[in-house]
Formats: C-alpha cells, sequence, structure tokens
C-alpha cells in the first residue's frame, strides 16, 4: 500500500469505526484531472444501504476538507463492498480461504500477471491460489487488486 493510501487510512478508519461500520479497505484512482477516492465500509449484522453510504460520506467530506490531504480535485464515493468484494488485508484473505479468486498482479508472476482461482490460504507473506490444479504461492506486496469472485447457484 502506498504511504498516499496508508495515510488516508489512517484518517478516515477512525471516522468510519466511529459511526459504527467497518473500515473495509479504500481504493484512489488518478485519471488525469479526475480522480477517485473510493472508500468502502461493511456491516457484517446489517449489511449496508444508501443511508449508510451518505451518513459516511457526510462525515468523511468534513475530515477530508479540514485534512486536505489530496491536492487535486477528486470524486468521493462510499460504498459496500458488494458480492465480489476487494480484497486488501491479509486478514481478508484469511476470512475467505475456500471462495475463489479473481487476483491482478503488479507484475508477472511465473509468466502472468491475472488468476483465478480457488483460495487456500495465506502462508507467511504470500496468497495461495489454486488454478487448474497448481498452486500459486503469490506475493501479496505484488497484489495490485484481488476480488471474491461470486458464486450463483
Amino acid at each position: 500500500m502506498s504511504a498516499k493510501l496508508n495515510k488516508l487510512e489512517e484518517m478516515l478508519r477512525p471516522v468510519v469505526e466511529g459511526l459504527g461500520y467497518d473500515f473495509w479497505g479504500l481504493e484512489f484512482r488518478s485519471r488525469g484531472p479526475q480522480s477517485m477516492l473510493r472508500l468502502f465500509i461493511d456491516d457484517a449484522e446489517n449489511g449496508i444501504g444508501v443511508e449508510d453510504c451518505e451518513k459516511v460520506s457526510r462525515q468523511v467530506s468534513g475530515v477530508l476538507d479540514v485534512e486536505d490531504p489530496i491536492q487535486s480535485e477528486y470524486t468521493l464515493e462510499v460504498s459496500s463492498p458488494g458480492m465480489d468484494r476487494p480484497l486488501f488485508r491479509l486478514e481478508q484473505y484469511e476470512a475467505f480461504v475456500g471462495h475463489r479468486v479473481q487476483v491482478r498482479l503488479r507484475m508477472a508472476f511465473e509468466g502472468r500477471r491475472k488468476f483465478q482461482g480457488l483460495l487456500k490460504g495465506v502462508e507467511g507473506g504470500d496468497v495461495v491460489v489454486v488454478v487448474d490444479d497448481h498452486e500459486y504461492l503469490l506475493p501479496f506486496d505484488s497484489i495490485e487488486r484481488a476480488n471474491i469472485v461470486p458464486v450463483f447457484e
């Protein structure tokens, strides 16, 4: 995680948790003149609705206006992680062992950047994913993005 994301998380996590929600993670995407700060919140017992996102957005916006950690223009989006929830921390990978995941690496590992398979576990600083009966130990620090793959039966 970059220093900027760490700073944003340190600033926003207490706000989200103070409102009674779980801080799931955040993304910052800079695309030319329009950047996006996306904050994911969760509530395992009650789920997340639009009202919850609005409540967190108002509080987070106030903190961001005062602290001004992002110098360029950006849009703030507060969202539930959803069924295809992104994974940000090793504890989240551990919680979803046995689920299908889609992982994209920053740089190629064993000749590829994209992996989709069964999340087998976490070993040290590696995420273990089984793809077509082959087990890959993907270095956590090399993961650009990872999501749960929803299964509809």
